[in-house]
């Protein structure tokens, strides 16, 4: 693999490579340039070192990648056979692949996720993206927000089926385990009789709470039984035989029986950072109260949005309430973009403290009209088109992400690389929104881009 700057055939990028032409004449070529890829590069340590670090492929070939994750929306193996055979893939990265050379590493994605996730910040890189791409923004004065939820993808949890992931992981993944690599007779348990009560409760389309609850508190006894016995093989053979991994996949199960055995006696609103998934113990459950999705489970956005470009304010796995959120907002935005003089959110922000903060720093909102005053026409007219490019623009940039840019559910494992993840989906659907912008531009006054 060699560098695009250093192939003699690329030395001059006037149009002698009829593909490096074509490239730098498409979409994809506008998306590239329209990406800061010396400012991202200096967000990244000097030496590339560290977990996952692929020096061969170089920083920007990293950045890249994960841009074309999220504008092409595939798996992180069809990504790298696309790349293969796909020259203007490769120019996007800055690597050009020999005739008789391909990528064999298909981990690579991953190593690129565990090096990012370890030596930088997805906010360092939103603001050099966003001071780099604020100067295609028109309406810099009006500010749109909101919240939403990008789900993870995991089982609907359930507790019966929480409890029994972990009664599994504790007895058939490493007591008998153990059991069997130390010469050690297994301890007694009800385990195979509840594997096959746990069979018969599955296949049962439909049960009561009763029965339920009745299954509830026989995985309880379970699991805290099979949590001690571990421990006793563990003391005996003086804690070896576990991994780093399975010593928090451990304590996350302790953690899960502790609060299974709390929710039996009180009720679930009273239990603060429950665990809803095994393998992914960071996850909440976040309430969003939709008629037909009343509970999410996935990382909660607020979002912000100037003139079609789009970035993140706050996110994180635990749920917020986004209404607090609007100060802080207008501070951002003031220090990226300048003053705002309007403002569309939906009712939720209609409280009275953003109203007289609105107030007092003479932003217009659209927020329904308060007191015995009415608004005036213009007002009216106002206030309508910013309820309308709320509910248009940015719950449509919503919708485009998750079903184009792979934001609709988020199969990576890890919170930091959710967050990436989130990001840079987020990020790919603004690169493609200025490159378009700035396509229109260059055309002759009239004609319009395909």
């Amino acid at each position: 693999m060699k560098d695009i700057t250093q192939l003699p055939l690329f030395k001059d990028f006037d149009g002698y490579s009829p593909k490096y032409h074509f490239f730098k004449n498409s979409l994809l070529g506008k998306i590239h340039d329209s990406i800061p890829w010396d400012d991202l590069l200096s967000c990244l340590p000097d030496e590339r070192v560290g977990p996952g670090a692929p020096s061969w492929f170089g920083g920007k070939g990293m950045i890249a990648l994960m841009f074309l994750k999220s504008y092409l929306n595939t798996s992180d193996r069809l990504l790298l056979e696309r790349y293969n055979t796909d020259w203007s893939l490769q120019y996007f990265c800055g690597k050009v692949l020999a005739e008789n050379q391909q990528i064999k590493d298909m981990i690579i994605m991953t190593r690129i996720r565990s090096y990012l996730e370890t030596n930088c910040e997805w906010e360092t890189f939103q603001e050099v993206l966003i001071t780099h791409w604020k100067q295609d923004v028109n309406n810099s004065h009006v500010l749109m927000m909101d919240a939403t939820c990008y789900e993870s993808y995991i089982r609907f949890p359930t507790d019966v089926k929480l409890l029994w992931e972990c009664c599994e992981w504790i007895f058939e993944k490493q007591l008998y385990r153990l059991c069997k690599e130390n010469g050690i007779v297994r301890p007694r348990s009800k385990y195979r009789e509840q594997k096959l009560t746990h069979m018969a409760y599955s296949r049962k389309r439909k049960n009561s709470f009763k029965v339920t609850l009745r299954r509830r508190k026989a995985l309880v006894y379970l699991l805290e039984k099979g949590i001690g016995q571990l421990q006793q093989v563990l003391k005996s053979n003086k804690g070896v035989g576990l991994s780093l991994n399975d010593l928090a996949r451990l304590a996350t199960i302790k953690k899960v029986h502790q609060q299974q055995e709390f929710l039996l006696d009180n009720p679930p609103s009273t239990l603060k950072d429950r665990i809803v998934s095994l393998h992914k113990p960071y996850l909440r459950p976040i309430v969003r109260g939709k008629e037909n999705k009343p509970v999410e489970f996935g990382a909660k956005a607020h979002i912000l949005q100037v003139d079609g470009l789009t970035y993140i304010d706050k996110l994180d796995f635990n749920a917020f309430n986004e209404c607090t959120r609007l100060k802080l907002s207008v501070t951002k935005h003031k220090r990226l973009f300048g003053s705002v003089h309007q403002l569309g959110a939906d009712r939720i922000y209609a409280t009275n403290k953003n109203r007289k903060f609105c107030t007092d720093n003479k932003i217009f909102t659209c927020f329904p009209k308060k007191g015995p005053r009415k608004q005036n026409k213009s007002e009216k007219v106002l206030s309508s088109e910013i309820s309308k490019q709320r509910a248009t623009v940015m719950e449509g940039v919503f919708g485009v992400n998750k079903e184009f840019y792979g934001l609709r559910k988020i199969r990576v494992k890890g919170a930091k690389r959710e967050k990436f993840m989130i990001f840079f989906g987020i990020m790919a659907g603004n690169a493609v929104k200025i490159a378009k912008r700035r396509a229109e531009k260059e055309l002759p006054p009239g004609q319009k881009a395909a």
